[in-house]
């Protein structure tokens, strides 16, 4: 065979084998998308993928749409590059991802009320351990592990060239016990931060003059803060804690909501999304509403409430709102707190409910007196399910016992 032959014959062999190979990588990368959309449709999503390719172990898929399920509102459509590195497929037929990476987003708008023109920025957008398990729909327990971490750096909105809101950076984690991806999960501890909040409220003004002024009074024209949250969730009991949301913010105030509650376990989860599922979206019969809010009804009775409390620790806020609305009355601060005093047991009494008023009154009043924290607490003696506090409340006064609800102050 002649050289020139031989040389044919390799090039024709190649282009073979590259025919070959191309639909399977356009094969394979569509089934990941394909999983992707089917896992999400689990949750109520209904996801329409872009043209997906193949490339090692990285997946580029072109532009995604979002839907949810059952709402009546125009898809979103994303109109970007998702890629997907370190892919991998296990033998069940599960997904894996290393990483998710979105390029960095730059959106200019206007907006209709002033026609202001708004432009947002979001860099480093990033999604860490992406777990698609295999099968015609994905359990609750699989859908607790559907990502390790999700993070972005800085978030900044801007109205008309000036920067008006900034966020350093924002990061989602947990933690699967044992690791991620078994059916056998005992329990998940989670963790949020937002850090590095700012915003500039001084161009309030220029679109409400009157809500501008009162910020510019109160000295809120420039806020600083974090949200950050902590929450432990074990399968096998339900028990859900989240001991940590705080909405921390510099020279103003903290807020700090926290609850315990047993009995939410994966199978209810499961039950509350195929409930979404049967609804469908459609506008149901008013026996279908019926047997919808039975099965409600026999949910709530296994979901315990051990313990849900809102607290507050002020850190100027309250001072400067007493202050500028005991100046807006045209009176000093002391007799303005006076008032209130005496006007909150009456406000009370309007309720028809006197337990509230031995309740409420004296850590209100403490507080208003000299404002440092406040917290609305339900404790029951034991845990309690929600339907026995929806029956309770029909008797709002044997509510509070059932509740074990206490307001304190200053504590």
């Amino acid at each position: 065979m002649s050289t020139t032959k031989t040389i044919q014959l390799l090039l024709l062999s190649g282009v073979a084998a590259a025919a070959l190979s191309a639909p399977a990588s356009a094969l394979e990368a569509q089934a990941f998308v394909d999983r992707v959309a089917e896992v999400y449709r689990t949750m109520g999503y209904e996801l329409s993928f872009g043209e997906a390719t193949l490339e090692g172990d990285t997946i580029t898929v072109d532009g995604l749409t979002v839907e949810v399920v059952g709402v009546d509102e125009e898809p979103m459509e994303i109109d970007t590059t998702l890629t997907f590195r370190g892919v991998s497929e296990t033998e069940d037929g599960a997904y894996w991802a290393e990483e998710l990476t979105v390029p960095d987003v730059d959106t200019v708008f206007t907006t209709e009320e002033d026609e202001a023109e708004g432009r947002v920025t979001l860099s480093d957008i990033r999604v860490e351990d992406l777990y698609f398990p295999a099968g015609d729909a994905a359990s609750a327990i699989a859908q607790v592990q559907s990502f390790g971490a999700a993070s972005t750096g800085p978030l900044s909105v801007f109205r008309n060239g000036e920067e008006v809101v900034r966020v350093e950076s924002m990061e989602a984690r947990s933690t699967f016990t044992p690791e991620q991806g078994t059916d056998e999960l005992v329990d998940v501890d989670s963790t949020l931060a937002i850090n590095g909040i700012w915003a500039d409220l001084s161009t309030v003004s220029e679109e409400d003059p009157e809500s501008g002024a009162v910020i510019e009074q109160l000295g809120l024209t420039e806020i600083n803060g974090s949200i950050t949250q902590h929450m432990t969730w074990s399968m096998a009991d339900g028990h859900m804690v989240m001991d940590e949301f705080v909405f921390d913010f510099d020279d103003l105030g903290a807020l700090d909501i926290t609850f315990d509650i047993t009995g939410f376990t994966p199978e209810v989860l499961d039950q509350i999304y195929a409930m979404q599922a049967q609804m469908g979206g459609e506008e149901m019969t008013e026996e279908q509403a019926q047997a919808q809010m039975m099965s409600g009804m026999a949910l709530m009775q296994g979901v315990n409430i051990v313990s849900v409390a809102i607290r507050y620790d002020d850190a100027s806020l309250a001072d400067s709102l007493l202050d500028f609305f005991a100046e807006d009355a045209g009176t000093d601060r002391a007799t303005f707190v006076d008032g209130l005093k005496q006007q909150l047991p009456l406000m009370i009494e309007g309720l028809g409910i006197p337990a509230l008023n031995d309740l409420i009154v004296p850590p209100v009043s403490a507080f208003l007196d000299d404002p440092q924290s406040l917290e609305i607490a339900a404790r029951p003696a034991s845990p309690t399910s929600l339907l026995v506090l929806m029956a309770a409340a029909a008797n709002p006064a044997g509510l509070i016992p059932a509740l074990g609800l206490t307001v304190t102050a200053n504590q």
